[in-house]
């Protein structure tokens, strides 16, 4: 096991691995652009990584349909959702207190319909089409870059 210490001092990769990861719902978010697919990527708060709308399940809601609500909430899109993963991606988040846990997202589809300029997290974080090949080379994420190389 690989252990590092963060800037605070703390062991970080350690703990990382005592529990399984935290399953979490994502959203692939497609439309056919002049050159082909291209891709709706958000930046996250901290890192400002280039990632897909993602985050924890819902109550009442299916995974695909939590996937469905973090792409409202985080990139402002609506489109038909396929009801089945296309793949999943694990991370390690670093939580407000510096623990590291690793989240593995399932990844659902959307063909985007419709894109607000008003929606929730709209001026909180960024957002940008990418055609797939960039966006293959924006994400850090390796298990995210290959699963967006198989589109």
């Amino acid at each position: 096991m690989n252990v590092t210490i963060n800037p605070n001092g703390m062991l970080t990769r350690a703990l990382e691995f005592l529990r399984p990861a935290f399953v979490q719902a994502a959203a692939l978010c497609l439309r056919e652009g002049p050159q082909g697919p291209e891709v709706m990527l958000v930046q996250t708060f901290r890192r400002r990584h280039w990632i897909t709308p993602k985050g924890w399940p819902m109550k009442d809601m299916t995974l695909a349909e939590a996937a469905a609500m973090e792409a409202w909430e985080e990139a402002g899109v609506r489109g038909r959702l396929h009801p089945e993963p296309v793949g999943a991606f694990t991370y390690t988040k670093l939580k407000k207190s510096g623990l590291p846990v690793q989240c593995r997202p399932q990844v659902f589809r959307i063909d985007v319909e419709s894109v607000a300029e008003d929606y929730p997290e709209a001026g909180k974080r960024e957002r940008q089409w990418f055609p797939l090949p960039e966006a293959i080379e924006a994400v850090h994420n390796p298990d995210l870059k290959a699963m967006l190389r198989q589109l």
